[in-house]
């Protein structure tokens, strides 16, 4: 048996490299197409079967990239052998318009069994979110950012490449059947047993199929950029824009974000529209120098791919509980200031006590603060009890500057 090609008959090695595509590609594009139907169920599933629904959701996806990335390696194992081989010609060659219509299917197979799994690639690195790729490597890409713009575009594009390869592979296997059921000749069985076969000939030239495929492969980029997702968290619960408020200190700028464990993967975000009443006096040597209250407005928050899921009724309730408020006395201590008071949030009151660290200069205060909230104690997620699935623990951050006068 030949590992290599020949003019006339595919060796052991291209033909296993095209079986093994195949049965990957036939495993894999049901594989994502069933979980990403599953997630359109996840909102209208009962809240007692939501957490086992997600946990089987995010392990399909996750088998789902782990099956693409080997396409892609397999792929470029592909061409890289295709370049050191002879390939041999087609049986049909002297026929015209079917053979530049089989060489241009040829060209688009090549593109696209890279193209598909690169984009979605990039897509999961670029997206904050959940379903791990499984091989122990590849969860973020060079060049990659986590970035949500970055992810949508990828996104339609994996969507438009997908699609295109299906129409492709569709219309190889219909070639390759009418050869071996009408024409009967060996095209097929040159592909599956490695039988010879002569080829015609006259051959089709490269350049004109090759110039179709990268047009057809430019209308997918530019109907994956026109219906790529605007709004990749897909929320609608409205977003109320809270009023400003009077404070002896204003707030200049500053972040309030925060980040959950889902699936072993940290994913990130933070809250847009939150307000602070801040009264401090820096003549207190120790004890009760001042006051904050900080509400937020929950619809606010982004949380990468699982904004959605995360402001539904089982997690933050935006819509049910559109603000939370921290209600805290500021006190000088020996060791550092402190804040100690209340977090209201989704209509529950929990004690709320944490270390800050400030300074102060020439009327202008930078503050900051990192600690750490249990889910549980919200009522968030109680339908996930497995801290394997979203972790009880969500790590906050706060920082700000403000000026000392008058707020408006």
């Amino acid at each position: 048996m030949a590992l290599t090609d020949s003019k006339d008959q595919y060796g052991a090695v291209s033909r296993l490299i095209h079986w093994l595509t195949a049965l990957l590609i036939l495993v894999d594009w049901p594989l994502g197409l069933y979980a990403h139907a599953l997630t359109e169920g996840l909102a209208s599933a009962p809240s007692e079967e939501q957490a086992a629904l997600v946990s089987r959701t995010a392990m399909l996806f996750s088998v789902h990239k782990t099956l693409g990335v080997a396409v892609f390696l397999v792929s470029l194992l592909r061409i890289l052998w295709a370049l050191t081989q002879r390939r041999p010609g087609l049986v049909n060659g002297d026929h015209a318009p079917a053979a530049s219509a089989a060489a241009l299917v040829h060209w688009l197979l090549y593109a696209l069994l890279v193209a598909v799994p690169l984009t979605g690639w990039i897509h999961h690195a670029a997206t904050s979110g959940f379903a791990p790729i499984l091989w122990p490597f590849g969860q973020h890409l060079p060049f990659v950012p986590e970035n949500e713009a970055v992810s949508s575009v990828f996104s339609g594009l994996h969507w438009a490449f997908t699609w295109l390869l299906l129409i492709t592979l569709a219309l190889h296997v219909a070639g390759a059947l009418k050869h071996h059921l009408f024409d009967h000749d060996a095209t097929l069985r040159r592909m599956w047993r490695g039988t010879p076969a002569h080829p015609s000939e006259h051959q089709p030239g490269h350049a004109i199929p090759a110039a179709g495929a990268l047009v057809v492969l430019i209308l997918a980029v530019t109907l994956g950029l026109v219906t790529r997702p605007t709004d990749s968290d897909g929320s609608n619960t409205p977003t109320p824009q809270l009023a400003q408020v009077r404070s002896d200190w204003t707030v200049q700028d500053g972040t309030l974000a925060l980040s959950v464990t889902q699936f072993g993967k940290t994913v990130s975000g933070s809250f847009t529209d939150w307000t602070a009443q801040i009264a401090w006096d820096d003549t207190v040597p120790e004890g009760k120098a001042g006051h904050v209250t900080v509400t937020i407005s929950i619809p606010s928050m982004t949380l990468g791919s699982v904004t959605k899921q995360a402001l539904e009724a089982n997690f933050l309730d935006g819509a049910g509980h559109p603000t939370a408020t921290f209600d805290a006395d500021l006190f000088r201590m020996p060791e550092g200031p402190v804040a100690r008071g209340t977090l209201r949030l989704r209509g529950k009151d929990v004690p709320l006590d944490f270390p800050f660290q400030l300074e102060l200069a020439d009327g202008t205060a930078t503050a900051a603060a990192d600690f750490s909230l249990d889910r549980r104690a919200f009522g968030i997620g109680d339908n996930m009890p497995d801290e394997k699935t979203v972790a009880f623990p969500v790590q906050v951050h706060f920082e700000l500057t403000a000026q000392h006068g008058a707020g408006t």
